[in-house]
């Protein structure tokens, strides 16, 4: 009897998590495309000027499940790093640490604003509920308008492009992992002695880039078996009496196809609904339309000083700032190499109708160094380059009444007894990468030995994925 052929789409975290889980604990036939020319997808690494850079700022969180963690510091041996959280916070005009301090807050904090969130805090247990909920009334409730005012609702308008109560409140329970004051409270007593949890405010990340964690894991299926396909586009799925049997994709210039006994896709759930052939319902597609992803910007300037400032990341939630967050990959790896060289990564969330989306690097390098001029954080080095790459799906958008849309789609998806969609595009879900590969391996946990996949337990765990909160 021949091995079930599995197809996998997509080799970020969880496609590459699902091929070395299933290469380690299935006899199956694994096959993975990929687009891109290497594995990572958006949680992959690229070189800049000779540093090895992300796309965007990554982290392991120490909420990793123990045994995935074990497997990932067993594939990368000792260039697993353990390195501390460095990163802050600008707030009305002030640099505040981030994770918060305790110390940090009483000192660098206005009083004015420490006393508003402070009576927010105190008058919790008196605000009524929320006729309507949505992101802006769920925050406001847990958290008061003051923290809400100044740093959650203009930090959603840059991220998600839209106004904090058009997004549903599943936005709010899936992003901000500190809702109310007592989450509050816990995440600053983790930077008090004695009270501090293990592995607090710390993050793993592999010397040489995030990227490795994929890579690892691709070597690692490769080893046995596992055959990468990379530069190869998915154009197109089959489908006949409830299976999807084979996948069209093009690669090197010709188009390919490749026969599939399963399925398992981490490609954007809208645009698989609109590969699939025969075409779906009009109601599927309809659907399909009105879900949105969140474009990204990121925009590499290369610059002839050995470091910009000793901090990881600087989160700017002002909105006289374009830019969200701005990393220096070299600190993340507590890199000294190359010297007389780093590389700032700053993130511009846009839609891909702006016109920034089509800006010249050179234009867009500018309009960072003139956002980090505003922010107090002027680049004095000389600036030796300036890389772009475009993310077209990086955040999905929550409006209001997404859940609706995003089910019809899903169970569209679902029918097909052979077909898994899974990890951050696949589910249209907000995660991190230990989230993506417990999706991957929960996905493996699901297939028998024989081949067969066990639906029920998928759905059990789709209830897990659903509480998954993502992490700062």
């Amino acid at each position: 009897m021949s091995r079930p052929r599995i197809v996998i789409l997509g080799a970020g975290p969880a496609g590459v998590g699902a091929a070395f889980e299933l290469t380690r604990k299935r006899n199956v036939d694994v096959t993975i495309l990929e687009q891109r020319e290497g594995p990572g997808g958006n949680a992959g690494s690229f070189e800049v000027d000779g540093i090895r850079v992300d796309y965007g700022s990554h982290r392991l969180h120490p909420a990793c499940d123990p045994k995935i963690l074990a497997d990932l510091q067993e594939a990368l041996g000792d260039d697993l790093l353990t390195r501390p959280r460095n990163g802050r916070i600008r707030l009305h005009r002030r640099w505040i640490g981030f994770p918060l301090r305790p110390a940090d807050l009483a000192m660098r904090l206005p009083k004015s604003f420490a006393f508003k969130a402070a009576w927010d805090a105190v008058s919790k247990p008196f605000r009524g509920e929320p006729r309507i909920e949505n992101f802006k009334t769920v925050l406001e409730r847990g958290l008061g308008p003051a923290i809400c005012r100044d740093f959650y609702f203009p930090y959603a308008r840059k991220i998600w492009g839209i106004e904090p109560d058009q997004l549903s409140a599943e936005q709010a329970k899936r992003r901000v992992s500190a809702g109310s004051p007592l989450k509050l409270l816990r995440k600053l007593a983790n930077a008090i002695p004695g009270l501090r949890a293990p592995n607090a405010n710390t993050f793993f990340y592999p010397r040489g880039g995030f990227g490795r964690i994929s890579e690892a894991l691709a070597q690692a299926a490769q080893a046995v078996g596992a055959r990468m396909l990379y530069g190869a586009r998915v154009s197109g799925l089959e489908a006949r009496d409830g299976r999807v049997h084979t996948v069209h994709f093009e690669r090197g210039g010709s188009i390919e196809q490749i026969e599939a006994d399963h399925v398992w896709s981490t490609l954007p759930v809208t645009l698989t609904a609109n590969i699939l052939y025969p075409p779906a319902p009009p109601e599927v597609l309809s659907a399909a339309a009105a879900m949105e992803f969140r474009a990204m910007l990121l925009i590499y300037l290369t610059l002839e000083t050995d470091q910009f400032t000793p901090w990881d990341a600087h989160y700017f939630p002002e909105e006289g700032v374009r830019i969200t967050r701005l990393s220096e990959p070299k600190n993340y790896s507590a890199s000294a190499e190359p010297a007389g060289r780093t590389v700032l990564c700053a993130e511009l969330p846009c839609s891909t109708d702006d016109a920034l989306w089509k800006g010249a690097d050179e234009e867009l390098g500018r309009a960072v160094q003139d956002d980090l001029e505003r922010a107090g954080l002027p680049v004095r080095a000389k600036v030796a380059g300036v890389t772009v790459r475009r993310l077209r799906f990086a955040y999905p958008i929550y409006r209001n009444g997404f859940e609706a849309h995003f089910s019809r789609v899903d169970q569209w998806l679902g029918a097909f007894e052979n077909f898994v969609s899974f990890g951050r595009q696949g589910l249209f879900a907000h995660d991190n990468t230990h989230h993506a590969l417990a999706m991957a391996y929960a996905a493996v946990e699901c297939l028998d030995q024989g081949g067969g996949f066990d639906r029920t337990r998928w759905a059990m765990w789709r209830g897990v994925f659903d509480s998954f909160v993502v992490e700062d």
